[in-house]
């Protein structure tokens, strides 16, 4: 038994979750998901607590047990919660300003690079222009986002230099005066 799957999901209020037909609908204050499970996993709902049981015992049902628990979490918790990812642009003229639905970077290109955000995500820029924080409740599409901005301009092996996640750790390479 799966020890992530055999865990149940607790519904917190203001949730409203329907199940029917293969699928699952989670609706909440910051919007509504919604996601068809695998044949080989079970969905019930049981007194504010959503189970998820798997039909048979093949390796299959088994990988797809604690998937299925998991993104069903995921849902619930970005209608409720929501979910945010910092990035940081780092690099001498290096920054982000919104205009509307999209982002305008300066990126260290001859020309500015414009980045339009899907629909359900937001973004925010400090006062200078060099810490981004994109938020949304859908966490797929969220860490999709975060992972299209930060291929604008990957940080470079050498100086570190470009858009990377909050807290990510670059090893740099020594160049040629340190190869001695």
């Amino acid at each position: 038994m799966s020890r992530i799957g055999r865990m149940p999901i607790t519904v917190p209020d203001g949730v409203k979750v329907d199940i029917g037909g293969g699928e699952i609908k989670v609706k909440g204050a910051k919007g509504e998901l919604g996601w068809r499970y695998p044949e080989r996993v079970k969905v019930t709902m049981a007194d504010k607590k959503v189970i998820v049981e798997r039909i048979g015992d093949e390796k299959t049902s088994r990988a797809l047990h604690g998937l299925s628990r998991s993104l069903i979490n995921n849902m619930v918790t970005g209608v409720s919660a929501g979910y945010t990812r910092e990035m940081e642009l780092v690099g001498v003229g290096y920054r982000a300003t919104i205009k509307g639905e999209q982002i305008d970077f300066a990126l260290g290109y001859s020309h500015p690079v414009i980045f339009k955000l899907p629909k359900g995500i937001t973004a925010e820029v400090d006062k200078k222009q060099t810490k981004l924080v994109i938020s949304g409740f859908d966490k797929q599409l969220l860490g999709q986002t975060a992972a299209n901005i930060r291929s604008l301009r990957p940080p470079d092996a050498y100086k570190g230099k470009g858009v990377r996640y909050a807290g990510e750790r670059i090893k740099l390479k020594p160049g040629k005066s340190g190869t001695k």
